[in-house]
């Protein structure tokens, strides 16, 4: 399986690199709020429990989350891989995904997170809130604090896959395409069947 984490502040350009992602990979986006939402709608045991600790204005805690993406997996046996968006916001998560991952014999891929300035974002989210209807992205103030919130959560995220030589930061601004194919030349150099073994086969028949 190919599976990437992939990190980036609000108004990055997450959502349109996934969408192109999963159309080239196949992968399953898997998203924790989408997973939430849907589980709540749903009314299974997981969603019932998060919904009541919402209800109480409480944080959703890591076992549930957790538990809702073990579902998922079990859900899509047959993909090619996921893009987790979302998740782990901390290195606990980051461990825990890692054994829920083991269990189904498959691991994280690699994390690609894209950067781009404060000032980019700021000026992303007032436009797209001119049109996304969200009232997080029409408050200046409230779109810094997610900027402030993000760095601070993904910094030690960012470095426990860093030590597992899986992190790669890329420039998130430029031409979509331009930034897509970056993203692409990265898993490529991921992907399950680029073992050491093929390689080789390959340089024997070039060979």
């Amino acid at each position: 399986m190919l599976n990437l984490v992939l990190f980036g502040p609000p108004g990055a350009g997450k959502g349109t690199q996934s969408q192109k992602l999963i159309a080239r990979y196949n992968l399953v986006h898997l998203s924790t709020g989408d997973l939430l939402r849907a589980q709540i709608s749903q009314g299974t045991e997981l969603g019932l429990r998060a919904k009541k600790l919402m209800d109480e204005g409480l944080l959703v805690p890591d076992e549930v989350v957790i538990g809702m993406i073990g579902s998922a997996l079990k859900d899509n046996k047959q993909a090619s891989g996921f893009i987790f968006d979302g998740f782990p916001r901390t290195v606990p998560q980051a461990e825990s995904l890692d054994r829920l991952l083991a269990e189904h014999e498959t691991k994280v891929s690699c994390m690609v997170a894209l950067e781009v300035a404060e000032e980019e974002l700021v000026k992303r989210l007032l436009e797209r809130g001119k049109t996304s209807g969200r009232p997080d992205d029409q408050n200046e103030d409230k779109i810094r604090k997610r900027v402030t919130v993000y760095n601070t959560e993904t910094a030690q995220v960012a470095g426990y896959y860093a030590n597992q030589q899986k992190f790669h930061a890329l420039n998130g601004i430029g031409a979509i395409e331009d930034i897509f194919g970056q993203i692409c030349t990265i898993l490529d150099e991921h992907q399950p069947a680029t073992t050491e073994g093929s390689r080789q086969a390959t340089d024997e028949v070039k060979a």
